[in-house]
């Protein structure tokens, strides 16, 4: 192993040295922050800018060489932009709770730990609290890797007047936890669908052991913590809240296991960066090949539809809406020719919005 050049106490003092200058430029970064909260408190303008965040991270990780990782770096930046925007003006999260869900967990991945954050018992009150005002935005999931859509949020998008702003994938890792050791075990709290995604990790290492449906990860967490010989499946957040040991990490059957989220607003529309996608649900009057026709104007402006999915309208039997992801912004040429010939041969049509597209 090479030898350090300077000793110990050397090398530490340059940290020091370093660390000084670090929160030097982090407070006239946040100086400078305040004066764009108060130009966009005076035009009206939201405060958490999507398209300003991507670019942000785009540079930022462009510069970086090193020995950091680029999951570091962005990390250490989206704390900075949290506390910076807490400074900027007053921000509130609604998400899906309990607290330390994966879409609580998916929504500090979002805007960080300095934003004040509700938990709201459905996604219906997700999307209540960010139409009265009461919440600036809002955290909903829309689909998982293994699971599918989440056919109550696309609902959500007919019954209400809400826009999407940016989204957010996160990889679901499962972890077993427990106050016990894991021979002790005998009994594990979690949601249907985790034991589902564990089955073969839990018939292999714990065949013998009871398996109890509950409402959520984060509640089975909170009756594991109380309870002697009991283990939940739950996020590693989960553990930290309510001070259970890990006993096995990541013991999902799949390793692709990735949940998308959304965030949602009153009007935020991001402008264009180098990578977008937008949102839009119709309808069309039930004929034969009325789908297909609908499907046509996007091939002929080369726009990749990247997701659709059908919802009952509720409305009329056998009537649907129709979600669909495309690619780009809805101010380039190409999909706003797609968007305006289907909207000649649609019923409903509405366009949820334009973000940038999630890494």
């Amino acid at each position: 192993m090479k030898k350090p050049k300077e000793t110990l106490k050397k090398l530490r003092k340059r940290i020091d040295s370093i660390d000084s200058s670090i929160v030097e430029l982090l407070s006239s970064r946040a100086c400078v922050s305040q004066d764009i909260g108060n130009i966009k408190r005076a035009k009206e303008m939201d405060i958490y800018s999507p398209d300003r965040e991507s670019d942000v991270y785009d540079k930022v990780l462009a510069r970086n060489e090193g020995p950091l990782s680029d999951d570091s770096m962005k990390a250490v930046y989206r704390e900075i932009m949290s506390g910076t925007l807490a400074l900027e003006g007053p921000l509130k999260v609604a998400y899906l709770g309990p607290k330390a869900t994966f879409t609580h967990q998916a929504s500090l991945e979002k805007f960080g730990s300095s934003v004040e954050y509700v938990s709201s018992s459905t996604i219906t009150d997700v999307f209540r609290e960010v139409d009265s005002a009461r919440a600036t935005y809002g955290v909903v999931p829309i689909e998982n890797s293994i699971e599918g859509a989440v056919n109550h949020t696309l609902d959500m998008f007919v019954d209400f007047n809400l826009k999407i702003c940016s989204e957010i994938y996160l990889e679901i890792s499962h972890n077993l936890m427990a106050r016990c050791g894991l021979k002790k075990i005998k009994i594990i709290y979690s949601k249907a669908e985790v034991f589902g995604q564990c089955r073969n990790w839990l018939e292999k290492n714990l065949p013998l052991v009871e398996l109890v449906e509950v409402s959520s990860t984060t509640r089975a967490a909170e009756i594991a913590s109380s309870k002697k010989n009991a283990a939940a499946i739950a996020s590693f957040l989960a553990s930290e809240v309510y001070g259970l040991r890990i006993s096995a990490k990541g013991i999902e059957d799949s390793a692709h296991n990735v949940t998308r989220f959304l965030v949602i607003s009153r009007k935020l529309y991001p402008q264009p960066t180098r990578k977008d996608k937008t949102s839009i649900v119709f309808s069309v009057k039930d004929r034969v090949g009325a789908l297909h026709d609908m499907l046509v104007p996007f091939k002929k402006n080369n726009v990749n539809l990247t997701k659709i999915e059908s919802r009952p309208s509720k409305e009329r039997a056998w009537d649907y809406y129709f979600f669909a992801d495309l690619e780009g912004h809805i101010t380039s040429e190409k999909l706003r020719r797609a968007v305006s010939a289907l909207e000649k041969g649609c019923t409903y049509l509405k366009i949820l919005g334009s973000y940038p597209a999630g890494k």
